[in-house]
Protein backbone atom coordinates (compact mmCIF):
# COMPACT_ATOMS: atom_id res chain seq x y z
CA UNK A 1 0.00 0.00 0.00
CA UNK A 2 1.23 3.16 -0.56
CA UNK A 3 0.99 4.84 2.40
CA UNK A 4 0.71 8.59 1.00
CA UNK A 5 -2.16 8.03 -0.79
CA UNK A 6 -3.92 4.50 1.07
CA UNK A 7 -3.84 2.96 -2.56
CA UNK A 8 -3.72 -0.48 -3.39
CA UNK A 9 -1.27 -1.32 -5.93
CA UNK A 10 -3.14 -2.77 -9.14
CA UNK A 11 -0.88 -6.38 -8.60
CA UNK A 12 -2.38 -6.96 -4.97
CA UNK A 13 -6.04 -5.86 -5.57
CA UNK A 14 -8.61 -8.69 -5.49
CA UNK A 15 -9.91 -9.20 -9.31
CA UNK A 16 -14.32 -7.81 -9.25
CA UNK A 17 -16.29 -10.73 -10.09
CA UNK A 18 -17.17 -8.62 -13.36
CA UNK A 19 -15.70 -5.87 -15.14
CA UNK A 20 -17.76 -4.11 -17.42
CA UNK A 21 -15.66 -1.80 -19.71
CA UNK A 22 -17.17 1.02 -21.62
CA UNK A 23 -16.11 1.71 -25.08
CA UNK A 24 -18.39 3.86 -26.48
CA UNK A 25 -18.84 7.47 -24.60
CA UNK A 26 -21.72 8.10 -22.78
CA UNK A 27 -23.90 4.70 -23.06
CA UNK A 28 -25.34 3.92 -20.16
CA UNK A 29 -23.82 1.55 -17.55
CA UNK A 30 -24.80 -1.58 -16.22
CA UNK A 31 -26.50 -1.78 -12.85
CA UNK A 32 -27.84 -4.38 -10.84
CA UNK A 33 -30.53 -5.87 -11.61
CA UNK A 34 -33.84 -5.21 -9.60
CA UNK A 35 -35.38 -7.66 -7.37
CA UNK A 36 -39.20 -5.56 -8.43
CA UNK A 37 -38.00 -6.64 -11.96
CA UNK A 38 -38.39 -2.36 -12.64
CA UNK A 39 -40.68 -2.06 -10.28
CA UNK A 40 -43.25 -4.59 -12.82
CA UNK A 41 -43.78 -7.40 -10.18
CA UNK A 42 -47.14 -7.74 -8.80
CA UNK A 43 -47.11 -6.87 -4.34
CA UNK A 44 -47.43 -10.16 -3.71
CA UNK A 45 -45.22 -11.71 -5.44
CA UNK A 46 -42.91 -9.20 -4.01
CA UNK A 47 -43.40 -9.71 -1.10
CA UNK A 48 -44.33 -13.71 -0.18
CA UNK A 49 -42.15 -15.00 -3.43
CA UNK A 50 -38.55 -14.81 -2.76
CA UNK A 51 -37.70 -17.75 -5.63
CA UNK A 52 -39.55 -14.77 -8.18
CA UNK A 53 -37.19 -11.74 -6.29
CA UNK A 54 -34.09 -13.37 -6.18
CA UNK A 55 -34.04 -14.38 -10.10
CA UNK A 56 -35.04 -11.12 -11.16
CA UNK A 57 -32.32 -9.61 -8.82
CA UNK A 58 -29.71 -12.38 -10.52
CA UNK A 59 -26.91 -10.10 -12.46
CA UNK A 60 -26.82 -6.81 -14.25
CA UNK A 61 -29.11 -5.15 -16.34
CA UNK A 62 -27.14 -3.98 -20.00
CA UNK A 63 -28.47 -0.98 -21.87
CA UNK A 64 -28.63 -0.23 -25.38
CA UNK A 65 -25.89 2.66 -26.42
CA UNK A 66 -28.49 5.12 -27.77
CA UNK A 67 -32.16 5.07 -28.72
CA UNK A 68 -32.67 3.02 -32.08
CA UNK A 69 -35.36 1.08 -34.28
CA UNK A 70 -35.18 -1.96 -36.57
CA UNK A 71 -37.64 -2.88 -39.51
CA UNK A 72 -37.56 -5.72 -40.86
CA UNK A 73 -39.67 -6.50 -44.12
CA UNK A 74 -38.95 -10.11 -44.00
CA UNK A 75 -35.99 -9.58 -46.16
CA UNK A 76 -34.19 -7.23 -45.58
CA UNK A 77 -33.46 -4.82 -42.32
CA UNK A 78 -33.56 -1.13 -42.41
CA UNK A 79 -32.59 0.74 -39.08
CA UNK A 80 -31.98 4.53 -37.71
CA UNK A 81 -31.58 6.26 -34.24
CA UNK A 82 -32.49 9.12 -32.35
CA UNK A 83 -31.77 11.93 -34.15
CA UNK A 84 -31.54 10.71 -37.71
CA UNK A 85 -34.43 10.93 -39.75
CA UNK A 86 -33.58 8.37 -42.58
CA UNK A 87 -33.80 4.84 -42.36
CA UNK A 88 -30.78 3.51 -43.96
CA UNK A 89 -30.12 -0.46 -44.74
CA UNK A 90 -28.22 -2.80 -42.43
CA UNK A 91 -25.16 -4.94 -43.33
CA UNK A 92 -22.82 -4.15 -41.04
CA UNK A 93 -23.19 -0.43 -38.89
CA UNK A 94 -21.06 1.02 -36.78
CA UNK A 95 -21.79 3.19 -33.84
CA UNK A 96 -22.48 6.96 -35.00
CA UNK A 97 -19.32 8.85 -34.82
CA UNK A 98 -17.91 5.88 -32.86
CA UNK A 99 -14.84 5.15 -35.41
CA UNK A 100 -13.15 7.87 -35.24
CA UNK A 101 -13.31 8.08 -31.16
CA UNK A 102 -12.22 4.69 -31.14
CA UNK A 103 -8.78 5.03 -33.33
CA UNK A 104 -7.74 8.28 -31.77
CA UNK A 105 -7.67 6.30 -27.99
CA UNK A 106 -6.37 3.01 -28.92
CA UNK A 107 -2.63 1.36 -29.78
CA UNK A 108 -1.56 1.88 -33.24
CA UNK A 109 -1.86 -2.10 -33.86
CA UNK A 110 -5.70 -1.74 -32.93
CA UNK A 111 -6.87 1.40 -34.80
CA UNK A 112 -9.14 0.26 -37.62
CA UNK A 113 -11.03 -2.42 -35.92
CA UNK A 114 -13.62 -0.83 -33.82
CA UNK A 115 -16.41 -3.14 -33.38
CA UNK A 116 -19.48 -2.95 -34.43
CA UNK A 117 -22.46 -1.36 -33.28
CA UNK A 118 -25.25 -3.52 -35.45
CA UNK A 119 -24.95 -6.30 -38.12
CA UNK A 120 -28.00 -8.08 -39.70
CA UNK A 121 -27.03 -11.55 -40.17
CA UNK A 122 -27.07 -14.50 -42.60
CA UNK A 123 -30.54 -15.68 -41.01
CA UNK A 124 -33.15 -13.56 -42.40
CA UNK A 125 -34.49 -11.17 -39.31
CA UNK A 126 -31.39 -11.90 -36.90
CA UNK A 127 -29.56 -9.39 -36.08
CA UNK A 128 -26.66 -8.58 -33.75
CA UNK A 129 -26.34 -5.66 -31.29
CA UNK A 130 -23.84 -4.56 -29.51
CA UNK A 131 -23.62 -2.79 -26.04
CA UNK A 132 -20.74 -0.66 -26.66
CA UNK A 133 -18.93 -2.49 -23.51
CA UNK A 134 -16.35 -5.41 -22.83
CA UNK A 135 -16.58 -7.49 -20.16
CA UNK A 136 -13.83 -9.38 -18.34
CA UNK A 137 -15.02 -11.66 -15.20
CA UNK A 138 -13.08 -13.75 -12.37
CA UNK A 139 -11.01 -16.83 -13.65
CA UNK A 140 -13.40 -19.72 -14.36
CA UNK A 141 -16.74 -17.67 -14.43
CA UNK A 142 -18.62 -17.16 -17.34
CA UNK A 143 -21.60 -14.84 -18.44
CA UNK A 144 -24.67 -16.18 -19.06
CA UNK A 145 -26.34 -13.39 -21.81
CA UNK A 146 -30.16 -13.41 -21.78
CA UNK A 147 -33.65 -12.03 -22.03
CA UNK A 148 -34.78 -9.77 -19.19
CA UNK A 149 -35.97 -11.81 -15.92
CA UNK A 150 -39.66 -11.89 -15.31
CA UNK A 151 -40.21 -8.76 -17.49
CA UNK A 152 -42.84 -9.43 -20.16
CA UNK A 153 -41.79 -9.78 -23.25
CA UNK A 154 -41.66 -7.88 -27.02
CA UNK A 155 -44.12 -10.04 -29.33
CA UNK A 156 -41.88 -8.00 -31.98
CA UNK A 157 -38.61 -9.59 -31.52
CA UNK A 158 -36.78 -12.56 -29.36
CA UNK A 159 -33.60 -12.42 -27.92
CA UNK A 160 -31.37 -15.00 -27.93
CA UNK A 161 -29.51 -16.65 -24.73
CA UNK A 162 -25.64 -17.65 -24.89
CA UNK A 163 -22.74 -18.33 -22.19
CA UNK A 164 -19.90 -16.48 -23.12
CA UNK A 165 -16.54 -17.14 -21.33
CA UNK A 166 -15.59 -13.49 -20.61
CA UNK A 167 -12.54 -14.45 -18.85
CA UNK A 168 -10.52 -15.86 -21.55
CA UNK A 169 -12.31 -13.51 -23.91
CA UNK A 170 -12.31 -9.96 -24.07
CA UNK A 171 -14.58 -8.73 -26.63
CA UNK A 172 -17.71 -6.80 -27.24
CA UNK A 173 -20.77 -7.85 -25.14
CA UNK A 174 -23.16 -8.50 -27.49
CA UNK A 175 -26.61 -9.99 -27.71
CA UNK A 176 -28.65 -11.43 -30.94
CA UNK A 177 -31.70 -10.53 -31.52
CA UNK A 178 -34.35 -12.44 -33.84
CA UNK A 179 -37.15 -10.17 -34.96
CA UNK A 180 -40.85 -11.47 -35.52
CA UNK A 181 -42.64 -9.00 -36.47
CA UNK A 182 -42.17 -7.15 -40.20
CA UNK A 183 -43.30 -3.60 -41.39
CA UNK A 184 -43.54 -2.15 -37.81
CA UNK A 185 -40.83 -0.04 -36.65
CA UNK A 186 -39.12 -1.67 -33.34
CA UNK A 187 -37.82 0.91 -30.81
CA UNK A 188 -35.13 0.26 -28.94
CA UNK A 189 -34.75 2.61 -25.89
CA UNK A 190 -31.56 3.62 -24.46
CA UNK A 191 -33.04 4.46 -20.78
CA UNK A 192 -34.52 0.59 -20.65
CA UNK A 193 -32.11 -2.63 -20.12
CA UNK A 194 -31.66 -4.79 -23.71
CA UNK A 195 -30.74 -7.67 -22.07
CA UNK A 196 -29.35 -9.08 -18.63
CA UNK A 197 -26.10 -11.07 -17.68
CA UNK A 198 -25.68 -13.39 -14.50
CA UNK A 199 -22.38 -14.46 -13.98
CA UNK A 200 -21.84 -18.23 -13.71
CA UNK A 201 -18.76 -20.24 -12.39
CA UNK A 202 -18.01 -22.32 -15.81
CA UNK A 203 -17.97 -25.70 -13.87
CA UNK A 204 -21.59 -25.51 -13.21
CA UNK A 205 -22.49 -26.09 -17.07
CA UNK A 206 -19.68 -28.34 -18.03
CA UNK A 207 -20.39 -32.13 -19.17
CA UNK A 208 -19.43 -33.79 -15.96
CA UNK A 209 -21.26 -31.28 -13.65
CA UNK A 210 -24.82 -31.38 -15.79
CA UNK A 211 -24.44 -35.51 -16.64
CA UNK A 212 -24.17 -36.10 -12.87
CA UNK A 213 -28.28 -36.43 -12.60
CA UNK A 214 -30.51 -39.47 -11.54
CA UNK A 215 -34.45 -39.84 -12.12
CA UNK A 216 -36.76 -41.34 -9.95
CA UNK A 217 -39.47 -42.48 -12.53
CA UNK A 218 -42.67 -43.99 -9.93
CA UNK A 219 -44.03 -42.63 -6.82
CA UNK A 220 -43.13 -45.87 -4.72
CA UNK A 221 -39.62 -45.15 -4.95
CA UNK A 222 -39.12 -42.20 -2.91
CA UNK A 223 -37.83 -42.73 -0.05
CA UNK A 224 -38.76 -42.20 4.07
CA UNK A 225 -36.75 -38.91 3.62
CA UNK A 226 -38.30 -37.57 0.47
CA UNK A 227 -41.64 -37.63 2.17
CA UNK A 228 -40.19 -36.05 5.42
CA UNK A 229 -38.79 -33.14 3.27
CA UNK A 230 -42.11 -32.97 1.60
CA UNK A 231 -44.01 -33.20 4.75
CA UNK A 232 -42.32 -30.35 6.20
CA UNK A 233 -42.21 -27.65 2.59
CA UNK A 234 -46.05 -28.72 1.75
CA UNK A 235 -48.56 -30.39 4.17
CA UNK A 236 -46.98 -28.44 7.34
CA UNK A 237 -47.29 -25.57 6.40
CA UNK A 238 -51.02 -26.34 5.49
CA UNK A 239 -52.21 -28.11 8.49
CA UNK A 240 -51.17 -25.30 10.78
CA UNK A 241 -53.92 -23.53 12.33
CA UNK A 242 -51.88 -20.16 12.15
CA UNK A 243 -50.09 -20.79 9.22
CA UNK A 244 -47.43 -17.95 8.23
CA UNK A 245 -47.20 -16.30 5.01
CA UNK A 246 -44.25 -16.16 2.92
CA UNK A 247 -42.44 -18.78 5.11
CA UNK A 248 -39.88 -19.66 2.46
CA UNK A 249 -39.14 -16.02 1.68
CA UNK A 250 -38.26 -15.39 5.54
CA UNK A 251 -36.03 -18.05 5.59
CA UNK A 252 -34.51 -17.44 2.40
CA UNK A 253 -33.53 -14.07 3.67
CA UNK A 254 -32.21 -14.87 6.95
CA UNK A 255 -29.94 -17.66 5.08
CA UNK A 256 -28.74 -14.73 2.35
CA UNK A 257 -28.25 -12.21 5.21
CA UNK A 258 -26.33 -14.83 7.28
CA UNK A 259 -23.95 -15.56 4.19
CA UNK A 260 -23.56 -11.60 3.74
Amino acid sequence: MDLSTGAVPPSTQKQKLVTFHRFIPGARLPQRADRSAIGTMPTRAFRYCEAIVSASAFGYYVFPPITFSLMWNGTEVVWNWEGEADWHPLHVAQFPDFRAHFDQHVPDDIREFSPPFLGAMQEAGIVQVWSGLVARSAPGWSLLVRPLANLPRSQYYELYEGVVETDRWFGPLFTNIRLTKTDVPIEFRADFPLFQVQPIPREVYSDSTLNDYEIVPELHQLTPEDWDDYYETVVRPNVQSDRPRGAYAIAARKRRSGEE
